[in-house]
C-alpha cells in the first residue's frame, strides 16, 4: 500500500514537500499524480528505477521528484505553488494500476491534500 503525506495549506508562492512510503517499489517506475475537484487524475511527475525524471508542463521547473529506494520512499518537492496546484496528491506506479487514470479502490493509497490560497 502506498501512503502519501506532507500536504497542507500554503500561500501561493510557497513550498511543500510530499513523501510517499511503500512496502517496496522494486523496479517499478513511480509517479506523483493529482486530482483536483471535478477534474481527471493527472500525472505530474514520474521517475524511473534508474532515476530519470519527467514532469508535466504545468509543473516543470517548480516540482522535483526524487527517490530513496533503499528506504522505499518517493518525494515531491513543490515550489512556487499556485492556486491551480490545489488537489489531492497520490503516488503510485507508472503507468498507473490497471493502466487507467482513475483512483480505483484497492489500487491507490490515501492521498494527501494540497491547498494553495492566493
Amino acid at each position: 500500500q502506498l501512503q502519501a503525506s506532507g500536504g497542507g495549506l500554503v500561500q501561493a508562492g510557497g513550498s511543500l514537500r510530499l513523501s510517499c512510503a511503500a512496502s517496496e517499489f522494486g523496479t517499478y517506475a513511480m509517479g506523483w499524480y493529482r486530482q483536483a475537484p471535478g477534474k481527471q487524475l493527472e500525472l505530474v511527475a514520474g521517475i524511473s528505477s534508474g532515476g530519470s525524471a519527467n514532469y508535466a508542463d504545468s509543473v516543470k521547473g517548480r516540482y522535483t521528484i526524487s527517490e530513496d529506494r533503499a528506504k522505499n520512499m518517493i518525494y515531491l518537492q513543490m515550489t512556487s505553488l499556485k492556486p491551480e496546484d490545489t488537489a489531492v496528491y497520490y503516488c503510485n506506479t507508472l503507468p498507473p494500476p490497471l493502466a487507467t487514470m482513475d483512483v480505483v479502490t484497492g489500487y491507490w493509497g490515501q492521498g494527501t491534500q494540497v491547498t494553495v490560497f492566493s
